[in-house]
């Protein structure tokens, strides 16, 4: 990304939400977008790959506190591309706003840096002279970051998984060994002299940098382009991985594994990937944050009578609950330690709730025990205070 972008796009508008945002408002808003406009949803959708990857873009940079407060500072400080001088400012001043971001470029959607942020604006102005083209050496690229889905049983997510996923991205070309040239021999693009970037004055007195329209941000140019990459120097590559999956992950929980995306150029770090987990029901548990959910049923004289009934857990020996007399119904316990896998490592609880099973068939001597029980509590009427509170209403 050239630093004209970082200056000029409005990321907020790429995501659709306003500048005082919250990160949750930023993080859903993303994820709708992702899902829209996914590569795998659109095949063969240019415009759509490449409104991809402006949300992805958008989404590093306000996806991160840091990032997006230099963002938000950089816009707040150079406005529609201009220097705003202070009060009773006059003058110009002649800098390169590569310097102010260290001159490090990244591709569009790509997770990363930008040199040394705001804080490192006087340091960019004032050591210019520490050699040519200082504020333009070429600079090692990061790959790009890539998002995949992997959907998880209820179990797995619980305890942990290792899933082997494939994923497709951009990569040094196998073909011509990442130069762009068939006989391996690329020369220097002559317009940039090999630094990948231009300056051009914007007026006002200072310039802006922006890739290189020849060589297309590379630094060279192939005298006879590759067959697969057309010179580019990179190739569409298929890969599958082991990923793991950490105990415990929640559906819709977005893991971020650092340096396992696409590759990076000229000895440049990997880029990320980012894992969305989807999570599949159980035909048992349930799931509360950290917690284990059940609904246990039991019998009406367990419930007025008081028992000892066996719960189940998940992957794991039954626990035993103690009822207490007069138990009634839709009531939670806790069996502590039985639940999901916390960050730290411990567990969660068991959470369950006791559900009276109405029997649909008696046998005659329960149906006579039942008749008897009826009569010994005639004169109680649970309803009665019902029809008071809704009188005295």
């Amino acid at each position: 990304m050239s630093t004209k972008d970082f200056v000029e796009k409005d990321y907020y508008k790429v995501l659709g939400v306003p500048k005082d945002a919250t990160e949750a408002e930023i993080k859903k808003a993303y994820r709708k977008l992702a899902r829209e406009f996914h590569p795998d949803a659109n095949k063969g959708d240019a415009s759509a790959e490449e409104r991809f990857k402006e949300i992805s873009e958008a989404n590093d940079i306000l996806g991160d506190a840091k990032k997006r407060k230099e963002y938000d500072e950089a816009r707040a400080l150079f406005g529609n591309g201009g220097f705003r001088p202070g009060p009773g400012g006059g003058g110009s001043f002649n800098f390169d706003l590569g310097d102010l971001f260290g001159g490090q470029q990244q591709g569009a959607g790509q997770a990363g840096g930008f040199g040394g942020g705001l804080g490192d604006v006087f340091g960019g102005l004032f050591n210019r002279g520490a050699g040519p083209g200082a504020g333009t050496r070429t600079q090692p690229r990061r790959g790009q970051d890539i998002e995949s889905e992997v959907t998880l049983s209820f179990t797995e997510a619980v305890d942990g998984a290792t899933v082997p996923l494939r994923m497709s991205s951009q990569a040094p070309c196998k073909a011509c060994s990442g130069t762009g040239d068939k006989n391996g021999t690329p020369r220097v693009c002559p317009t940039c002299v090999g630094t990948g970037q231009v300056s051009r004055g914007s007026g006002g007195g200072f310039s802006l940098t922006d890739p290189c329209a020849d060589c297309k941000g590379r630094g060279l140019i192939a005298e006879t382009p590759c067959d697969v990459c057309k010179g580019s120097g990179r190739a569409r590559s298929s890969r599958t991985m082991q990923v793991r999956i950490p105990a415990g992950v929640s559906d819709g929980q977005r893991i971020r594994l650092r340096g396992k995306g696409a590759p990076g150029e000229r000895g440049g770090p990997g880029g990320d990937l980012y894992v969305v987990v989807h999570v599949g029901s159980h035909p048992v548990f349930g799931r509360k944050d950290d917690n284990l959910t059940v609904t246990v049923p039991v019998t009406f004289a367990e419930a007025a009578l008081g028992a000892e009934i066996k719960v189940p857990t998940l992957n794991g020996p039954s626990v035993t609950l103690k009822l207490p007399p007069g138990t009634p119904n839709g009531r939670t316990m806790r069996a502590r330690g039985k639940g999901a896998v916390r960050k730290d490592g411990t567990r969660g609880d068991l959470l369950v709730t006791v559900e009276v099973a109405v029997p649909t068939e008696l046998s005659d001597k329960a149906r006579e025990a039942l008749e008897m029980y009826r009569e010994a509590t005639e004169s109680q009427d649970p309803r009665s205070a019902l029809f008071e509170s809704a009188k005295g209403a």
